[in-house]
């Protein structure tokens, strides 16, 4: 999560809800949680470790992230994305896969962010297999103390919502950044399918002396989840290297159904 408006809803793998949350595959899985997610960030940070080293981090165009999400009752997936930042904006491509959910699809998408003196305008766009597309637009503006609003469109096709806040939806942010420090909330609210669905973002992010950063994300979640109201809390940690980072979430009831989700991601810019 980013203290800004016009860089939160830049969009990440995977809006929509998860209309196969319930999908189950009867078998044991097969390769071990913990082993499978350590084997693939292994192979794939050493594989470009040193181009990586070499090249300043300011001017560091590609980023990679592979992340792995537990489910409670119903296994594990895997998610790959790449993404480039160039003078046209931020291109990514991403696969998700949950072997035994029965759950597997690519992504592509782009953002762009207009600086038109005090107001920064961001639309975004992503497609994706099975048919799906979607879109969203933010504003927002200040600099020290800054405000924002933001609206998504899905065109309701099947998707794993990857980005888990409702994505046919609308937002308001506020927030103070300064010195390396910045505070932001986001309310983030469905308005077409699951009016009721509400998420409320605390996000704090640092940067330190040496040069690393830290950056929490406390999530306050609202809505219907078989018919009863529930409220809930969840987390995002991420710590960042000048070349590398790491993030751990918990996400309860996610995307309103009734699992619980933990998140692993790691990742490098090169």
């Amino acid at each position: 999560m980013l203290p800004s408006l016009s860089r939160r809803f830049r969009n990440r793998p995977g809006p929509e809800k998860m209309p196969s949350t319930t999908c189950r595959r009867s078998g044991p899985d097969p390769v071990p949680f913990a082993g499978s997610v350590l084997a693939v960030a292994l192979i794939a940070l050493s594989a470009i470790s040193v181009r990586a080293a070499d090249e300043p981090v300011d001017k560091a165009a590609n980023k990679l992230t592979i992340g792995a999400y537990r489910f409670a009752d119903t296994g594990q997936a895997i998610d790959i994305n790449l993404r480039n930042t160039s003078d046209y904006g931020n291109v990514w491509l991403g696969y998700y896969d949950a072997h035994r959910r029965d759950e597997h699809q690519g992504r592509a998408g782009w953002d762009y962010s207009w600086d038109l003196g005090s107001v920064r305008i961001t639309p975004s766009a992503q497609i994706a297999s099975r048919g799906y597309a979607n879109g969203s637009i933010a504003v927002e503006t200040g600099e020290r103390f800054f405000i924002g609003a933001g609206y998504g469109r899905t065109n309701l096709r099947p998707n794993w919502n990857l980005n888990f806040d409702p994505n046919d939806s609308w937002s308001v942010s506020t927030g103070y950044r300064a010195d390396g420090e910045s505070f932001a909330l986001l309310l983030i609210g469905d308005d077409r399918e699951n009016p009721d669905q509400r998420h409320l973002h605390f996000n704090w992010r640092k940067s330190l002396v040496s040069g690393d950063r830290v950056t929490v994300d406390v999530l306050r979640k609202r809505g219907i989840v078989d018919g009863e109201v529930i409220h809930r809390t969840g987390f995002t940690l991420t710590y960042d290297w000048p070349r590398w980072f790491v993030r751990v979430a918990y996400d309860p009831k996610v995307n309103f159904t009734n699992e619980d989700m933990w998140r692993v991601a790691f990742g490098t810019r090169f």
